[in-house]
């Protein structure tokens, strides 16, 4: 449903360029904050806006998700069970935040080989371009996890076939981000589904629990060999349901974050378990304004460390208006 609003809303000016090999190019210049950390909350309309409620400062940009088989979301609000994707509202009324999306593919990618969702990647092209702010583009996020199930050459060519297929479309505003799950304990094999240094602008990882921090750090070093830089792109302090578990979460996750320094932190804000989606797994309630103390730490450690939502944000992550400007 998704798509056919996004290809009304363009059908007055959507143009589909014809597809040229040549046009794909090395990775651009990564998004990078010039001094500090960029927050980011995710990961849904309603846990946003009760986050930004509650602690009274709008993040520096927003997790959000989509398919490649509907891009739904974007242009009309989805919910699968997980909350309500609504990035046309988010966008329209934070104008100064920009966007981390999460592109969904399991189980599509002999479809995107096959040409079967180039009207969506069109589509996607398209809104990318008339956002006209910074966006990190998680396409396949999180290609080691079992449950993807994401064979590793359909997946490097896949990915690759995306990139290059929103380079032909003339898409400038975009870093891309190679996002791991950090699940295997052997940095050499995450390489099985790497699709080179000119389609990744960014390493991404996973951080839901302590015990993942060794393996962390092992993918970070394969980032350095490749001269990328790392966020986290998904975080969440899973399965702590005290005060304490959580506050002992939030020390490794800070320590990590300062040991490692990472540029970029996308925090996700949310009730898990009040969601059909995730209710199974008992991840608990990871909201920070669920607690006093947690609030008081998250706000210490945030206020003045980490860059927000501002007039001045895109400048400040090095982005350039040509970045904006698409012809």
């Amino acid at each position: 449903m998704a798509s056919f609003y996004l290809t009304v809303f363009f059908c007055s000016v959507f143009l589909i360029l014809p597809f040229n090999p040549s046009l794909a190019q090395a990775a651009g210049h990564a998004f990078i904050p010039q001094e500090g950390r960029l927050l980011i909350i995710g990961q849904d309309k309603n846990t946003i806006e009760n986050y930004i409620r509650n602690i009274g400062i709008v993040p520096g940009g927003f997790m959000l998700y989509t398919s490649v088989q509907s891009m739904d979301g974007l242009m009309a609000p989805a919910d699968h069970g997980g909350g309500l994707q609504d990035a046309r509202y988010l966008m329209g009324k934070y104008p100064n935040a920009l966007v981390q999306l999460g592109l969904y593919m399991k189980e599509g990618l002999d479809d995107v080989l096959e040409g079967r969702f180039d009207k969506n990647i069109a589509a996607l092209a398209k809104w990318l371009k008339f956002l006209k702010r910074p966006v990190y583009l998680r396409i396949g996020y999180e290609f080691d996890l079992a449950d993807n199930n994401y064979d590793p050459v359909k997946y490097q060519n896949a990915y690759r076939y995306i990139v290059d297929r929103l380079r032909a479309e003339g898409v400038k505003n975009v870093n891309y981000v190679w996002h791991s799950a950090v699940m295997v304990d052997n940095p050499g094999k995450y390489m099985d589904w790497y699709p080179g240094d000119d389609y990744v602008d960014w390493f991404g990882i996973s951080l839901f629990s302590p015990q993942q921090i060794r393996t962390a750090e092992k993918f970070i070093l394969l980032a350095k060999d490749h001269q990328k830089p790392v966020m986290i792109a998904e975080s969440t302090p899973a399965g702590a349901y005290t005060v304490r578990g959580r506050l002992d979460w939030f020390k490794h996750y800070f320590d990590f974050i300062e040991q490692n320094d990472i540029r970029v932190v996308c925090y996700i804000n949310s009730d898990w378990d009040k969601f059909p989606l995730f209710k199974s797994l008992k991840w608990g309630d990871s909201r920070i304004q669920k607690d006093q103390q947690i609030r008081e730490l998250w706000l210490k450690e945030i206020r003045d460390n980490y860059l927000q939502a501002s007039r001045l944000l895109f400048y400040k992550l090095s982005v350039s208006a040509d970045d904006l400007t698409s012809p």
